[in-house]
């Protein structure tokens, strides 16, 4: 097994929304806002080679929508999906699978584009089984108000209309070293990806723990449906990582891919963070 980060790229958020009900006064020192008070966040995916089988963690923002909508959140970096998998020497073609964390646009817009003259939409992995789970698809495809904004249809529909579409049921994986947690405080039932790698445990974080920053319980996005069940998710995954040494992957910490955790007399805290590379 071989494991590669991938960049999509960075876009920002506003920070009251990233950081809910914490005082601008204490998140502003890890992740300063400008003067439109919006934070800088990474879209970072997670590619595994396990076999005969090439595994795509989340996809990004992707590039479909239109200049008004990439205008709301300030898109940089040189990096994309593509040009990222091409870097860890892969094509869109070699992808056996797609699991997607969640239907929010900034985890699965990269798994459909434009076909050449943009009449069409298409997977981007077409040899790919994407997956997700029934209750979270009912869920995106059926849109609370508070979500609407975040499910994209053309995001999510063509996925199915490929027959490219399978799902996971809880507590049954479709692979030998992939194992997952779902959780529903974010949005109902995301899976968090939970690798078994060598003699470690990698615990791919999505939006349960966004960032390096958001270790402490009450530090939870205003995006959360379910805040207070945030809460004790955050802490049954804190438990985790320190009870059997996982290593946690960020998909939106701006600088950090990684960090491993300890239990100290002050509750969780980092022990150390940085590039994923260096805990494998």
């Amino acid at each position: 097994m071989n494991l590669h980060s991938i960049d999509t790229g960075y876009f920002k958020l506003d920070g009251g929304a990233m950081f809910g009900v914490v005082p601008k006064t204490l998140w502003n020192r890890h992740n300063p806002a400008d003067e439109k008070n919006l934070c800088n966040w990474a879209m970072r995916c997670l590619l595994i080679e396990d076999g005969d089988k090439l595994i795509l963690i989340d996809t990004g923002l992707g590039d479909k929508q239109d200049e008004k909508f990439f205008g709301f959140y300030d898109l940089s970096g040189d990096a994309s999906l593509l040009d990222s998998i091409k870097k860890a020497g892969f094509s869109a073609e070699d992808v056996t699978d797609v699991v997607l964390t969640h239907l929010h646009f900034d985890h699965v817009g990269g798994a459909v584009k434009y076909n050449t003259d943009k009449s069409l939409l298409l997977p981007t992995f077409p040899k790919a089984t994407y997956w997700s789970n029934e209750a979270h698809w009912q869920w995106a495809t059926n849109p609370n108000p508070r979500e609407k904004a975040s499910f994209l249809k053309e995001n999510i529909l063509p996925i199915k209309e490929s027959g490219q579409l399978k799902f996971i049921e809880k507590g049954i994986s479709p692979f030998s070293n992939i194992n997952f947690i779902h959780v529903d405080g974010h949005t109902e039932q995301m899976m968090l990806p939970v690798i078994s790698y060598k003699n470690q445990k990698i615990i791919y974080a999505a939006d349960l723990i966004p960032s390096s920053y958001h270790l402490p319980l009450p530090w939870v996005m205003s995006y959360d449906v379910r805040p207070l069940m945030t809460m004790v998710e955050k802490e049954t995954v804190l438990k985790k990582a320190v009870d059997e040494k996982c290593i946690l992957m960020f998909e939106h910490d701006p600088i950090y891919e990684a960090a491993i955790v300890e239990q100290t007399e002050k509750g969780i805290k980092i022990l150390e963070r940085g590039d994923l590379e260096i805990f494998l």
